[in-house]
């Protein structure tokens, strides 16, 4: 089909269809324009994510004042319809998708128009206009079909980017690999107040208490997502986002808070708090109209094919969960952490996990996980020293998961893992407490961005964890993310990590690397 002159020339007036809000309902033809006296609306860049092999989903959300106290980004109330172009090349000589999206003060002026239509396993570019603005260019990639011989895949994982302890330097390193995609594991925000912090920067003072409400939320947002190397790394490739805690609050469970005294006690209350949080990461992630939540509900898991190389399953390990055990204190005497009746996945989603199980061709099948799966006890004697906010104390669901991926035999199982601000590599046994148990998968623990400062090679702990803990083969407590590299015959997984953080500039570097070969009968990654 013949390129019109005006799709050549650039952006061109309004098609005869808007989307509402960005998700796909149809609007008035008449285009809303915005003030030219607005300044950048792109100020928070552009991203892409949730690929498929016939298309993605863009985002941005227009904030020329992206810190204004009220958390409006300097918007007026009025809509804003913003049109969006997709190429074949970064100069868009070649346009093969447009149109227009409205975007409305009702979601924070964020738009996410969902792209059909494209070629399969291809890189295409994309880019938004809203009046005589023009957006920063976005590079995206759809995936190969399903089932379809798929050669490699090459994609990153990270999570826990605390703005208040840290530098995003991780994101410029990462901008600069080749990969097809980026996996969020959670903990993209913080809910802290930053007035202190480890860049030693002065902020304004709407910045300076706790995240609570839908304007602190979206201020939180807007912090962060302003940092260039984030920009950068969400204008490269296309992510795929999930949320562990800290997008709502600390540890926090179902309807159930944590601390605070303000909402522990009506749980009411906090799920009005979590409605907020929730609206927020959708308003500020490339996420589709299928994630967009209903109150205090918000459908994260949900699986994303790779030919037929890889299966992505991730989950939401936060939302359904029972209220940690024994008051998330001591668990050596812990007993509830083994009761049949908790769940960390919620009956509904662990049967949504273990049908995946059952009905999955793919060679590599990934879990996306927040908090680690496998055993990590700190106490080297008798006793038990474990978190209860992982999933060592839902030890139930982990057998039942575990156990369900053995007896289906699942093929080469691992798990990505964020949350502890460390790497590991750690096996995964069908039962923790009997050291001749089969080794089920592999999991893979990433660290932080940023969060806890600077880190080190060997954190505090951590050969007490080695020691207390044989199925962890290896810890490392600096910054930094990890890279994945998959084909048909094998895994590799190098852990690329930074010196500092709390200064921008950081060098990085692989610190260590393993392999965990394709085939039936699982055995140790290899160093490599």
């Amino acid at each position: 089909m013949g390129i019109s002159r005006r799709k050549l020339l650039g952006f061109g007036t309004t098609g005869a269809a808007a989307l509402l809000l960005g998700t796909g309902a149809a609007s008035s033809a008449k285009p809303f324009t915005t003030s030219r006296r607005l300044g950048n609306p792109f100020s928070l860049g552009v991203a892409s994510g949730d690929p498929t092999p016939e298309g993605v989903v863009l985002w941005t959300r227009l904030a020329p004042d992206p810190f204004a106290p009220d958390g409006l980004g300097g918007m007026p109330a009025a809509p804003a319809t913003v049109e969006y172009q997709v190429a074949l090349d970064d100069r868009f000589t070649t346009i093969v998708s447009s149109g227009s999206v409205l975007a409305t003060r009702q979601l924070g002026h964020s738009v996410h128009p969902e792209i059909h239509g494209l070629e399969p396993d291809r890189v295409y570019y994309y880019r938004f206009r809203v009046g005589a603005e023009i957006s920063p260019v976005g590079r995206t990639r759809t995936t190969p079909l399903p089932g379809v011989g798929t050669r490699e895949l090459n994609f990153a994982f990270a999570s826990c980017q605390a703005w208040h302890e840290g530098y995003f330097t991780a994101y410029e390193h990462m901008a600069a690999e080749d990969l097809d995609l980026v996996v969020h594991l959670g903990d993209y925000i913080y809910e802290d107040g930053v007035g202190r912090n480890l860049r030693g920067v002065a902020v304004e003072p709407q910045f300076y208490g706790e995240t609570f409400d839908l304007a602190r939320y979206r201020l939180q947002y807007s912090l962060y997502k302003s940092e260039a190397p984030l920009q950068a790394a969400h204008a490269q490739f296309p992510w795929i986002v999930t949320m562990d805690d800290h997008e709502v609050e600390n540890n926090w469970a179902a309807d159930t808070s944590e601390l605070d005294i303000e909402v522990d006690q009506m749980p009411a209350v906090f799920r009005q708090r979590r409605a907020a949080a929730f609206q927020a990461l959708y308003e500020h992630q490339p996420l589709r109209s299928t994630q967009m939540p209903r109150g205090s509900e918000m459908r994260m898991h949900r699986r994303i094919a790779y030919g037929d190389l890889a299966e992505f399953t991730m989950l939401d390990t936060r939302q359904y969960r029972d209220d940690q055990a024994c008051g998330d204190g001591e668990s050596d005497r812990c007993s509830d952490r083994f009761s049949t009746d908790r769940t960390l996945l919620g009956r509904p989603q662990r049967d949504w996990l273990l049908d995946g199980f059952a009905t999955s061709s793919a060679r590599w099948n990934i879990i996306g996980n927040q908090a680690p799966m496998g055993q990590c006890d700190y106490d080297t004697g008798p006793a038990t020293d474990v978190s209860l906010d992982a999933w060592d104390g839902y030890v139930a669901d982990r057998n039942t998961v575990l156990g369900r991926a053995a007896d289906l035999g699942v093929n080469n199982l691992v798990v990505i893992t964020g949350d502890r601000h460390t790497n590991y590599v750690s096996e995964l046994r069908r039962d923790f407490s009997d050291l001749e148990s089969p080794i089920v998968a592999h999991e893979f623990v990433g660290t932080s961005i940023c969060s806890g400062g600077d880190g080190a090679d060997m954190p505090d702990g951590g050969e007490t964890l080695m020691a207390a803990s044989p199925d962890i083969k290896f810890v490392n407590g600096q910054r930094g993310y990890v890279r994945v590299h998959v084909d048909q015959e094998a895994w590799r997984t190098d852990f690329r990590v930074m010196p500092f953080v709390q200064s921008p500039g950081a060098p990085i570097s692989t610190r260590a690397s393993f392999v965990v070969p394709h085939q039936k009968q699982r055995r140790d990654p290899e160093s490599a």
